[in-house]
This record gives C-alpha cells, structure tokens and sequence, in this order.
C-alpha cells in the first residue's frame, strides 16, 4: 500500500558535554584545566528520492532521533561530532513543520536542513584566566532542535488519467506505458496511484474517482491530490456506460469542487473499450460528449494498436 501521508517527531542530536580536567606537568605541576569541548548534535536533513514508497519507513517509526555528540574528554580532546542524518522521501513530497511552516521536496541534489543539532559544551580549559587557574565551570551540550513533522506525497506526473471506477485507465496505463497494474472488471480494482512512463513522460492512474469523491466519498480525496501538479488530463469514458455525459459530468463537478486549478486543467477525453460496442455506437458516444466539451476527444480500442500511437501522439503533442 502506498503511504502518501505521516506525522512525525523529528529531534536533533544533543551536543556533547564540556569536560572538566586537570593535567600536571613539568610547567603546570598544580595541574592545569584540561577538559575539552564536547561535540555538536548531528542535524537532521530532509533529502528527495525517485522511490514513491519512501515515506513507509515512517509507517510505524514515529519519532525519528539524530545521535549526539560525544562529550570531552581530559587532555583537552575534544568529543567528536555526531554524523548528521538525512531522511530520504519522496519527490513531490510537502513538508509541513509545526502546523504552518510549508517546504517541498523538488529534486535528489538539495538538501533541506529540518532539525539542527546542539553545539557542544565548553570543557574547564575554556575557563581559565589569569584570575582562575583552576576552573571547574564547563557547559552542558544544547539540546537539539525538536519538530513536528507531517509529510504528505503529491506526485509530480505530466499526466493524470482520471474517471469513473472501471473506466479503463488501468489498461490504458499498461498499453501506454511500462507500468504493471491490478486490472479487474469490478469497480476499486486500483487502491493506490501507480505511475507509468511513456518515454519521458510520467502518467499517473488515480484510482477511480465517484460522485461526492471532493467531500471524501468513496477513495475521496486521498487521491485527487495526486492530480493538482499535472500538465494534462485524460478523462476516461467506458463507451459501455448507460450514460457517457452523465460520468463525464460527474468527474468534472468532483474536480471543480476539489480545487479551481484541476477544472482548468488541459484535458483529452478518451473513449475507452470500443472493442466491446460497435464504431457507430462510440461514434454517436463522441458525437455527444462534443455537445459538452470542446476538448479533444478520442476512440481507443485496446485491441488496435494504431487507435493507442494515434493517442501517445496527442499527449506527446498536448504537454
């Protein structure tokens, strides 16, 4: 199952305490402060991946710790400095800290600072002056900054196949491009987004969308999320539908309700499955969805391979 959103506490590592010393030596044979700084807390940085599943490992692992520095040691030697961690997750993913505070994972080269760890403390030896030889003050290490975190994935594809449950979008994605789906002749075959490439072009199959879906019906949405960063839409139809208007309809109210950006969208609407019914009846099915939509408006038979590259062509030509 794909995890699109987690709450999480995130802590930067603690720095290390200062030390308190005392070494004799030939010049020093009272003994001289010697305890070193301790070292910094490890940061926690947020960091993008081409891996979808990414945000799973947060699934049951709530609370994510950065490990803290080492305290001094005598001698003056310093602790050592904690290794910072970077949480891989996904690209497209928009991190909220705090409940306000909004950033988003565009790309796998820029790292995003999350949590800083704590300085280190100061050792005795940072406290010696003319007036006191023999310090015993040192610092604690600074705690680590603590967020909370909510995560949430929003796919970044070119092109979103939208409609009614058991509309062919499955299918389509697996004719068009490399992508392996769950296809099944029942409504909710597809539970989650699955991603496909055709050529360069990411295309996304959101699991069928119903009446009431803007509101949270049905998969509600979970998914039409998915749907606001695309370029383009291709609005299935089932040419075998008692009433190909009414689903066309039906899915453009859900993406007018969801969000002003999805209606405006540039859209194909494909006429799916014309291997089951006649040319004439996917014609008059054309004929009357033209009275509806001055968008493009295609017939694809999964059986025919030429209705499938006239298709990849509108979209190669459409983005």
């Amino acid at each position: 199952m794909l995890i699109d959103k987690v709450d999480i506490t995130v802590k930067a590592g603690n720095g290390g305490d200062g030390a308190v010393a005392f070494s004799k030596n030939e010049g020093n044979p009272l003994g001289g402060p010697s305890g070193g700084n301790g070292g910094k807390g490890a940061d926690v940085y947020l960091i993008g991946v081409d891996d979808l599943s990414a945000l799973s490992q947060f699934q049951y692992k709530k609370k994510i710790f950065g490990d803290d520095g080492v305290s001094g040691k005598r001698k003056n030697l310093f602790g050592k400095n904690a290794k910072d961690l970077f949480l891989k997750i996904p690209i497209g993913t928009r991190v909220t800290i705090g409940g306000h505070d909004v950033w988003e994972v565009v790309d796998t080269t820029t790292p995003f600072l999350l949590a800083q760890g704590g300085k280190g403390g100061r050792g005795n030896n940072e406290f010696k002056s003319s007036t006191n030889q023999s310090p015993r003050e040192f610092e604690y290490g600074e705690q680590g900054q603590e967020k909370l975190v909510t995560l949430e994935l929003r796919l970044i594809a070119k092109v979103g196949l939208i409609g009614l449950p058991n509309a062919g979008k499955s299918t389509l994605l697996s004719l068009l491009t490399n992508a392996q789906p769950k296809i099944g002749n029942y409504p909710f075959t597809t539970l989650e987004p699955n991603i496909g490439m055709m050529d360069k072009i990411m295309i996304a199959d959101i699991p069928g969308l119903i009446e009431g879906a803007s509101s949270g019906k049905g998969l509600g949405t979970k998914f039409l999320k998915h749907i606001e960063k695309t370029e383009l839409l291709i609005h299935c139809i089932d040419s075998s539908s008692t009433d190909p208007v009414s689903a066309y309809k039906i899915i453009r109210n859900e993406l007018k309700n969801f969000s002003t950006t999805l209606i405006d969208k540039k859209e194909i609407i494909v006429i799916t499955k014309a291997d089951l019914v006649g040319k004439k009846e996917t014609e008059s099915i054309k004929d009357t969805l033209k009275m509806v939509s001055s968008n493009t408006i295609h017939i694809v038979s999964f059986q025919d391979d030429e209705s499938l590259d006239i298709l990849r062509g509108i979209i190669s030509g459409s983005i």
